[in-house]
């Protein structure tokens, strides 16, 4: 594998993919329902490898990995459709958590 990539990074990175098509990125509830399909097809791969529903000897092999990676796609789509920074909500959602939630859980101890 390559060098790490940052979140802003990889939103240029899909942009420049995406920008190359005249049709550009899908609407917003088209982008929301492709998440809900990706999102399904995870839970799909999830439940054969660690539930109870084995695959299918028909059925075509395919990773958790593979299936976060296609949901992670369209989520940057989204996320550039919509103007939104990635590493931006991601610091509001990690100080929310870090204030909000801080008591919320049981911490590890640290000796």
């Amino acid at each position: 594998m390559g060098k790490e990539k940052t979140l802003k990074e990889l939103q240029v990175e899909v942009d420049t993919y995406i920008s190359q098509f005249k049709e550009g990125y899908f609407s917003p509830l088209a982008m929301l329902a492709r998440l809900s399909e990706e999102l399904g097809e995870l839970a799909r791969e999830v439940n054969h490898y660690y539930g109870e529903k084995p695959k299918k000897s028909s059925e075509t092999e395919k990773t958790v990995a593979e299936e976060v990676g296609d949901l992670l796609f369209v989520l940057v789509c989204f996320a550039n459709s919509l103007g939104i920074d990635l590493e931006e909500a991601h610091d509001y959602v990690m100080h929310k958590f870090n204030t909000r939630d801080k008591d919320r859980w049981t911490r590890i101890d640290q000796e």
